[in-house]
């Protein structure tokens, strides 16, 4: 489709369809876009996406996206320090944050274990993860990987890891979503929704 356009464009498509979720149809309407508004709104886009890159990097503790030499869950005096909920990625932070029900720190491990992928234990931040255990502070680890396959693979192996070491390890219910209906469960959800029930 690039082919059809001028040079510029072609170049601003190819490079809006690298990103996840970005097919040729959707790079071309936010080309569309771009090329519709004005130089200062494009310049406005520029600017954020190189300020973004200067000045945004991983946290040295937990790995999650950080302005400062700590990202603001490890830098904040008020969390629960005795408390660590490992997750994918920073997206899941947030994600976590949202609820409101979890007050403790985090760690990033950058990824999913993966043989097919050749991601392994080595590819991800678990030995950082077994380091910050040492001190003792941390008596429970939330593992909130994802209710994949390769999310269970990790939690399996991180709780198989770190259970020797004294610590709690925990791992978030799964099952069905609210407003979800019963019939359209699969098996291996309304399984965990069973296992996970409790006293009301």
């Amino acid at each position: 489709m690039a082919a059809y356009y001028a040079e510029p464009i072609s170049k601003l498509l190819a490079e809006l369809e690298k990103l996840p979720g970005i097919g040729p149809k959707s790079a071309q309407r936010l080309a569309f876009h771009i090329l519709k508004g004005d130089e200062e709104t494009a310049q406005r886009l520029s600017d954020a996406i190189v300020e973004v890159k200067h000045h945004i990097h991983f946290c040295a503790r937990c790995f999650n996206f950080a302005s400062d030499d700590l990202c603001e869950y490890c830098a904040d005096p008020t969390r629960d320090v005795s408390m660590i909920c490992v997750v994918e990625e920073p997206r899941d932070v947030v994600a976590v944050e949202r609820t409101g029900e979890y007050r403790g720190l985090y760690h990033v491990l950058q990824g999913a274990m993966s043989p097919i992928d050749g991601i392994g234990p080595d590819q991800l931040r678990i030995h950082e993860l077994v380091r910050r255990l040492e001190d003792g502070t941390v008596t429970e680890l939330v593992v909130a990987t994802n209710p994949n396959v390769e999310g269970e693979t990790t939690a399996l192996y991180l709780a198989r890891l770190i259970k020797p070491l004294g610590v709690r390890v925990t791992r978030i219910a799964s099952g069905l979503p609210v407003g979800g209906d019963l019939e359209y469960a699969d098996e291996v959800t309304l399984g965990r929704a069973l296992e996970a029930r409790r006293e009301m």
